[in-house]
């Protein structure tokens, strides 16, 4: 293992972090803030100066391409260092003053969880509010894509560093070169953030809180500015504008990319983009006929209700408007069912990802007709290409570790005081990335479980392979 390889590029993604520290910094300047405005200089002082001198120290020494064990390694110490480090001006300020509570508030952020500690997010120091939301911006993309994207030093081996934040089904370049693709990526992301500002700002809302919006949504994390969530603004035009991007959200980014450049033939025919649509159009209706029925809500409010909270939930995103646990049993059902499902792959949202439920109900099918025709050859196709098996076993593989830390992650809660049944939405919101929005609150977690539950949202938003492969005795072995 060359740890120079490691630790190099770990040093250029802790100065980006720091630089991006300066933003918050700022702000807390300009609003009189000082405690947070300290802290947020010192750290990013130090984070700053102790890369730029680890740089400085090794910039003569050879970085050689990094290896797929090196490439995990990497990727999950960016993870776990940035959700340290970002968590220390929150408890050095005093606005979170348990380190436990400020690691989880940032792991939350950056993983884009959207889970929270904090019982009065209005009385926080709006810096610290800013903060929050942008760890969720940042880490939508992921860090190390942004890395690839601008750090020519990780352009040898960027497709592994990807590969090893992202490691779904498909890994799409959209340039022969993997840092034109991370750019691409960063400017669809930019642009739609942009976008969204501008028309929440149409909707009524401030700059500050249009920007922080906008940065959850798109990044489909779910922290807001205010304690009610999206609920607190009471406009049906602010609901819709935030549906329709946290669905766009929830598409593949590549899908994104083929609009932009005009090349929209293949996109109708895509078998887990048809299927996000039918999910979310299957899952508004049925919510929104319960509602009606049995909830007595006018058809209007209960169609804009469901369609609210199944694109929240299906995208992972965690937005309210309602506290849904009093919705009528069959409504709570399809939302648990879709906390089980997820958005596209390639995009920025958690779960198990549409592409694996769809393969596996293939394979399902297939193995079914098996047991009649055990002779027969019956591949696999997902739009109009056959897979090679290789592709199938490690989607079963993943559905079986990402349910196995669920329940593992359930079991410690169970531990910590939670009652069975809220132990098991809590550990599909931890590993998920989904957050449950403004009604659902972990500041009476005890510590040790805070940092359970803070290891279970990285492991998740790094698609469980990543770090749970550094954890087998295989993988240290020469």
């Amino acid at each position: 293992m060359r740890l120079l390889s490691i630790f190099k590029p770990l040093a250029f993604i802790l100065l980006f972090l720091a630089i991006f520290m300066m933003i918050p910094c700022i702000m807390a300047l300009k609003m009189g803030e000082h405690s947070v405005f300290y802290a947020f200089l010192i750290v990013s002082c130090v984070t700053l100066f102790s890369s730029l001198i680890f740089i400085y120290v090794v910039r003569n020494m050879r970085i050689h391409r990094l290896a797929t064990r090196e490439s995990f390694i990497l990727v999950s110490l960016c993870w776990l260092a940035i959700s340290l480090v970002s968590a220390v001006p929150p408890y050095v300020s005093g606005a979170i003053p348990n380190f436990a509570s400020a690691f989880f508030e940032m792991t939350s952020g950056f993983s884009t969880t959207g889970a929270t500690i904090l019982t009065s997010i209005e009385t926080m120091p709006k810096s610290i509010i800013f903060w929050r939301c942008f760890a969720h911006w940042i880490g939508g993309m992921g860090i190390v894509v942004l890395a690839v994207a601008i750090m020519p030093i990780l352009g040898v081996g960027g497709m592994q560093l990807i590969k090893a934040e992202a490691p779904g089904p498909t890994v799409d370049k959209l340039s022969p070169r993997i840092s034109e693709t991370a750019k691409y990526l960063w400017g669809i992301y930019v642009g739609l953030t942009a976008i969204e500002i501008m028309l929440l700002r149409l909707g009524g809302m401030d700059y500050f809180d249009a920007i922080v919006h906008s940065f959850s949504t798109i990044a489909t994390g779910g922290f807001s500015s205010r304690d009610a969530s999206i609920a607190a603004y009471n406009s049906p035009f602010i609901e819709w504008i935030i549906t329709i991007f946290m669905f766009i959200a929830g598409i593949n980014f590549t899908v994104h990319y083929r609009i932009v450049i005009g090349k929209t033939v293949n996109i109708f025919k895509n078998s887990e983009l048809l299927a996000y649509f039918a999910i979310a159009i299957a899952a508004t209706i049925l919510i929104s006929l319960n509602l009606s029925i049995e909830a007595s809500h006018p058809l209007g409010l209960s169609i804009r209700e469901a369609a609210f909270h199944s694109t929240s939930i299906l995208t992972t995103t965690g937005f309210s408007t309602t506290n849904h646990n009093n919705w009528p049993f069959f409504s709570r059902f399809i939302i648990f069912l879709l906390m089980c499902t997820g958005a596209c792959s390639g995009s920025t949202s958690g779960g198990i990802k549409i592409i694996r439920i769809v393969l596996l109900f293939k394979l399902a099918v297939n193995e079914l007709k098996y047991l009649v025709h055990p002779k027969a050859v019956l591949p696999i196709f997902l739009d109009g290409k056959t897979l090679k098996k290789d592709m199938i076993y490690p989607i079963s593989a993943f559905v079986f570790l990402y349910a196995a830390l669920v329940l593992a992650t359930g079991a410690f809660c169970a531990i910590g005081g939670i009652n069975p049944e809220t132990s098991l939405l809590v550990s599909l919101s931890m590993v998920g990335n989904i957050g449950l929005g403004p009604f659902e609150n972990y500041a009476f977690t005890p510590d040790w479980l805070k940092w359970v539950m803070s290891f279970a949202m990285i492991v998740g938003r790094l698609e469980v392979f990543t770090v749970m492969v550094i954890f087998t005795r295989s993988f240290w072995k020469d």
